[in-house]
């Protein structure tokens, strides 16, 4: 798929466009798997869910663990996608990025949910 593949069909915003994008890219490509930190409902992938259940992993409040699974899953060839909020996906699994997936060059994507201002309301989580 190329970006002159790809047809605009309306303003969404851009958790529903991931949600689309996601499921669209999935019945594409048979190895591509959604994993979430609890953030299904939140990042729109509830047509995955339905379409694709048996490629949905739900990893509960557990950011390591779920980019270990990544990793794991893409010895067998899998393409995971891995979603959570953004200051979760890059500070609290520092380690098991650089261990599990970047040392080895594994294919692991990661989709960021709310980065930056939205992130004021919930100031406990950025102090320290």
């Amino acid at each position: 798929m190329s970006l002159q593949d790809i047809a605009v069909t309306g303003k969404k915003d851009t958790r529903s466009g991931f949600g689309d994008g996601i499921l669209e890219a999935a019945r594409e490509n048979e190895n591509i798997v959604a994993l979430t930190a609890d953030l299904a409902g939140s990042l729109k992938l509830g047509g995955f869910m339905k379409e694709f259940p048996e490629r949905f992993i739900q990893c509960g409040i557990a950011e390591a663990n779920m980019i270990g699974i990544a990793a794991g899953l893409t010895i067998g060839g899998k393409i995971p996608y891995t979603t959570t909020f953004a200051n979760f996906s890059t500070g609290r699994v520092y380690d098991q990025i650089r261990q599990s997936v970047a040392y080895s060059g594994k294919n692991v994507k990661y989709v960021h949910h709310m980065p930056a201002l939205p992130w004021v309301k919930m100031a406990l989580h950025t102090r320290y």
